[in-house]
This record gives structure tokens, sequence and C-alpha cells, in this order.
């Protein structure tokens, strides 16, 4: 195992900048997942830390040297894939211990260290079969078993889930968390999937346009976005978002007036000055003294009811463990929880609540 530091980092393609100085550390054994948009540059600094991309600037240092013109094959990390990459004319066992065989392992090491991976992943009973006759969950069994066998000091995971439907993703979510939290090997995992890295992390980078948002555990980027974005993509459903401005010591929504359009606000800030109120859609509850909202849809769920509504122009969604009758064109009065709201800078998207 060994830790892993993104000093500086940045990647151009020609003349267009990818990554623009990321720093990061991931200390020895930690999950950490790499999240952000299509396009955020997660993969490709996945790709840096592997030696499969060159940088352009900066350093990459695993277990304390950096490995900037180290080859791939030397830098004693192990990647799995999106699409798998097994090899269809190789059977389980073969597939495995194709790494070890490369490195002209002895055919015992390879037997001991195939049968440990299998015993790991519960691929046992499928060995001597070939890729086109496992599931999609087994193929990645196998792809994960594959990079075990070789006890690399760092596994490389891109989007492993992604082509896998959504309840072998869940099932699939359990086995990575359990196969780290059983050999502790510093791990770094991309997805755009927030739900993934919110479940799954010990530690997450939030991405976009190639800078780093914020980095933190996730009930960390939970409770406290640093910013509307970070706000937005964290979080399902994401954050309700309601623009205004500070007056009498309360929020006021734009487009609504009246005592009955004001919201406590969870820290104090200059009287006019234009905010953004974000609030999640878990934290809001039906109150008579709240603000009047005009019901859009109702989804209930079962363990709750989703309402999509509108604030004046401004869409909003609340999520109501209590049964809701309404109907669409109906006003419900709603109350956000003030200790759990969050207030930003309408001009830079930053945070200002403490």
């Amino acid at each position: 195992m060994a830790s892993v530091e993104i000093r500086a980092v940045r990647k151009s393609f020609g003349g267009t900048p990818i990554l623009h100085g990321v720093d990061l550390d991931i200390a020895d054994g930690e999950f950490c997942v790499l999240v952000g948009p299509s396009g955020c540059g997660k993969s490709t600094l996945l790709r840096m830390i592997a030696g499969l991309e060159n940088i352009s600037g900066g350093d990459i240092v695993i277990g304390g040297k950096v490995v900037n013109d180290v080859p791939p094959k030397d830098r004693d990390i192990a990647m799995v894939f999106q699409n798998y990459a097994l090899y269809p004319h190789m059977t389980v066992r073969e597939n495995m211990a194709f790494s070890l065989r490369l490195a002209k392992a002895p055919a015992e090491v390879m037997e001991a260290e195939t049968s440990r991976a299998s015993r790991i992943l519960g691929l046992d009973p499928l060995l001597d079969r070939y890729p086109r006759q496992l599931s999609g969950g087994q193929r990645q069994r196998v792809a994960m078993g594959r990079a075990i066998v070789r006890h690399p000091q760092v596994f490389l995971f891109d989007e492993p889930l992604s082509n896998l439907d959504a309840k072998l993703r869940v099932q699939m979510r359990g086995e990575i968390k359990d196969l780290h939290q059983r050999l502790r090997t510093t791990t770094v995992y991309v997805t755009h999937d927030q739900i993934e890295a919110m479940t799954m992390a010990d530690k997450i980078v939030v991405m976009q346009a190639g800078k780093v948002e914020q980095i933190g555990t996730p009930l960390e980027l939970y409770d406290r976005p640093a910013n509307l974005f970070v706000a937005g993509f964290i979080g399902s459903p994401s954050m309700n978002f309601l623009p205004g401005h500070v007056q009498d010591g309360g929020f006021r929504p734009d487009g609504l007036d009246g005592a009955a359009a004001s919201l406590p606000l969870p820290t104090q800030t200059g009287a006019g000055e234009p905010v953004i109120y974000g609030i999640r859609p878990e934290h809001l509850r039906l109150d008579e003294a709240g603000i009047p909202v005009t019901v859009q849809l109702v989804e209930p769920t079962g363990s709750e009811t989703m309402v999509m509504a509108r604030l004046g122009e401004t869409p909003l969604v609340g999520a109501f463990r209590e049964r809701i009758s309404a109907r669409v064109g109906d006003t419900l009065r709603i109350m956000p929880d003030p200790a759990l709201a969050h207030l930003f800078s309408k001009g830079t998207g930053m945070r200002l609540s403490a």
C-alpha cells in the first residue's frame, strides 16, 4: 500500500488546457472518489496516475516516489476499467493469472494468488468459464480479481459500474467497498454518479472543468458544500436554489412580496444583499406559517412523497415522509429548517453561511 500525491498537475491536449493545476493528497489505505460531470477531467487524472497519459506539468508521487516518467507497468498499480477488458479466449482462471504469467511468476504462485482472489470474490464455481458465459457483474468481479492477484500499491477504478443495471450497481458498490475494507489497499475511484461517491468514499474530490471544487468526506460535502456547484451536485434529489435578497432579518425570494414570503436565514448577512438560498428537498416541512408554493406534480414512492412545485417562477422539490394528497394546482405552505439551510453569494456562488 502507498499514499498518492498530486502536486499542481496540469494537462493540455494541443493548446487546450484540460486540468488546471490539481493538488490532492490520498492517504495510505484511503478510498478516494473523483466525481464530477462528463468532461470535468476526472478520468484523465486517473489515467495520468496510471501512466496512460503524460502530464503537462506538476508531479505525481506514489509511495513517496515521483513517477512522472515511470512506465505504467513499473508503477505497482492495478486498474479496473469500465468495459472489463477481459480476454475472450481465456477462462476466468487464465484471465486472473495473466499478469502473473507475464511477470513469469512460478506456477505455484499463480495458483495460490488466483485461488486467494477467487475466494475473496466468490468466483470459485466460475474459474473454468469463459467471459461470454458470465453476467456483467461476474465479469466485473473477474476484472477485480485480475487486479487483486498483483498485490498492487494502488487500485484504480475507472467508472467500473457504468455498464451494469441499477440493481447490480447497488450490489457491486457493496462488494467493492467490502473488498477495500478487507484489503485496505489505497484506492482511487472515478465516477459521475454522486450516489456511488457518497456511499463508497472515505474522501470525495468534486471536479468541474478541470479544477477541484471541494475535497472532503461525504457528509462534509453534503452538510457544508463550498459553493453552488457542489451543493447542486451532491445529494439526490438536488438542492433547491431560491434567488432573492436579505430584508428585515429574513430572506425574501424574488418575485414574492409580503411577510408570508420571508424565510429564516441560516446566518447573518448584509441587508439588501442578493443571495441564493439553498435548501435540500428532505429539509422542507409542511407548515401553515410557511411560504406558499403551487403544486406541479406529486410522486408517492411509499417511504416518502416527492412534490414538485413552483415558488413564483422558481421550481422547488420537497421530499416529505408524510402522505400528501395534494393535486396539481393546489397551494401548499412549506418551511425550511433554518439550521439546515445554506446561503450563497449570488455573484460568486460561494458559501456565505457558517
